[in-house]
């Protein structure tokens, strides 16, 4: 009996097709490609999904090519697709930087810098940081990264293997998503800006009336407690916003 291996080389080639954008996208995505899960659990669990998906999506595959330089095209063509999909998913991630920066400012807290563990460990404002990785939570609380494995999925279908690289859509797109988190952050952190205004309008009326007494030394311990006690009231609102914007951008992948 023989067992013929003519079927190995077109299957081969179509799995490591589809892992160059699943393994690109998910060493990006925000929550499941994060720094601080290791880079062997992330191309493990890359695999894995390839895996999965691998028979729902070479049917409607190409056969491998004779030619070595259209392997390689289309392996760089997915890599790219991959690359792109998963950085600007990425970008989302801003909104909770932005929305930090401005709390921290506005509470008097701007100098408290701590390592912020989404982006890399680089320093950050400490209201920032608590927010990213409250938001990296959640999308694991509400499931979200279950709408991005979707999304990945459903990305064949929006962005086909076919289908030429679509630099300038792509910029666009990008473009769309760093305004959308700067829109997001700023909603997040309205409260706050109202806020700095209103004290800061008093403490300078106070100071103008008592000239000689120091009163931005003396409410400073005051904007800061504000400060707290507005995060822990508003904390569920903000980060609504947060999850909405996060799951709306998914759901572009979607179609």
């Amino acid at each position: 009996m023989t067992i013929g291996l003519d079927w190995l080389p077109n299957t081969a080639f179509l799995y490591l097709l589809l892992f160059s954008r699943i393994g690109a996208i998910l060493m990006l995505m925000p929550a499941l490609g994060e720094d601080m899960i290791p880079a062997r659990m992330r191309l493990s669990f890359a695999l894995a999904f390839t895996l999965v998906v691998y028979p729902l999506l070479s049917p409607s595959l190409p056969a491998m090519p004779d030619d070595i330089m259209n392997i390689v095209g289309l392996i760089f063509h997915e890599l790219a697709i991959g690359l792109m999909l998963g950085a600007i998913a990425r970008i989302t991630v801003m909104a909770t930087q932005v929305a930090g920066a401005i709390i921290a400012f506005q509470s008097g807290l701007s100098v408290a810098m701590a390592a912020d563990p989404t982006q890399g460990g680089i320093q950050g404002a400490v209201f920032g940081s608590f927010l990213s990785f409250l938001g990296m939570v959640l999308i694991f609380a509400t499931d979200l990264h279950h709408v991005a494995l979707a999304a990945t999925y459903d990305s064949y279908i929006v962005f086909p293997l076919d289908a030429p690289l679509m630099f300038d859509d792509a910029a666009q797109l990008a473009i769309r998503t760093v305004s959308s988190a700067f829109t997001i952050g700023i909603q997040m952190s309205a409260p706050f800006i109202v806020f700095g205004l209103v004290f800061n309008l008093g403490a300078g009326i106070l100071a103008r009336l008592m000239p000689a007494m120091q009163v931005f030394f003396v409410l400073m311990p005051a904007n800061i407690l504000v400060g707290l006690i507005l995060l822990a009231l508003l904390l569920t609102m903000m980060m609504g916003w947060y999850i909405t914007g996060f799951e709306n951008h998914l759901a572009m992948w979607r179609g």
